[in-house]
C-alpha cells in the first residue's frame, strides 16, 4: 500500500491543496491521499488560528467527493503541539510497516526541513515529496551538507502551482470579495454559514 499524506493548518483548505494532492495522487501512482489538519502546529503557537473542528469538517466536505481521499483526525485528537516525526510514527503503527507513506511539503518547507524537530527519523520513516512552488528553488546539495543522505531519499514533484493561499481567502472574506472557485462550492457554503473569517 502506497499512502499520500499532506498535513497543513488548512485554515481554510482551497482549490490549490486538492490540486496538488491530486496530481501527487496520480504521478506517484498512491493508492490514497490523506489530509491531515493540524492541532496545533509547533511554528503557530503564537498565532490565531480557526477551531481545529472547523478546519476539519472543511476538509471533509472539500474531499467528500473523491473516493481516493480522506481525512485523519490524528493531530486534532492528541494534545499539545504536533511534530511531524510523531504524527509519520503515530500512522506508520497503525498502517503497518508495508505501508510505504509518502509526506508532501512544499519547496518552501524544505529549505527549512533541517530545522524541523529529528528530520533525520522522518527521513527514515517516509518518503519526502517537495512540491515545487515559485520563488523558492531546490538545493539539495544544501540540504545534503546539512542532512546526510538527505538528496537521495526527497522526491521533487513538479504540479500545477496556483497562486492561492489560505491568508488571501480569509482577506477575501474580511473586504467582502468573493471566493467563488478558489475553494470548493461546500467549504464555501460552510464559511458563509458559520461566518468564519469576518
Amino acid at each position: 500500500m502506497r499512502i499520500g499524506v499532506i498535513g497543513g493548518t488548512f485554515d481554510p483548505i482551497h482549490i490549490g491543496h486538492l490540486i496538488i494532492a491530486e496530481e501527487a495522487r496520480v504521478l506517484l501512482e498512491l493508492d490514497q491521499m490523506v489530509f491531515i489538519p493540524a492541532g496545533k502546529p509547533p511554528h503557530k503557537l503564537d498565532l490565531s488560528i480557526t477551531d481545529p473542528e472547523h478546519r476539519f469538517a472543511m476538509v471533509e466536505l472539500a474531499t467528500a467527493d473523491n473516493p481516493h481521499m480522506t481525512v485523519s483526525r490524528v493531530d486534532i485528537d492528541r494534545p499539545g503541539p504536533c511534530y511531524t516525526v510523531d504524527t509519520i510514527r503515530l500512522l506508520q503503527d497503525v498502517w503497518g510497516p508495508e505501508t510505504a507513506i509518502y509526506f508532501l511539503i512544499g519547496t518552501d518547507s524544505l529549505a527549512e526541513l533541517p530545522t524541523w524537530y529529528q528530520p533525520q527519523r522522518l527521513l527514515r520513516l517516509c518518503h519526502i515529496v517537495a512540491v515545487r512552488r515559485p520563488g523558492y528553488p531546490v538545493d539539495l546539495q544544501a540540504l545534503e551538507g546539512v542532512l546526510p543522505g538527505a538528496a537521495s531519499l526527497i522526491h521533487i514533484l513538479e504540479a500545477p502551482v496556483l497562486d492561492i493561499s489560505a491568508t488571501d481567502v480569509r482577506r477575501r472574506i474580511r473586504e467582502g470579495r468573493s471566493i467563488r472557485y478558489v475553494v470548493p462550492r461546500a467549504v464555501e457554503r460552510y464559511i458563509s454559514e458559520h461566518r468564519l473569517y469576518l
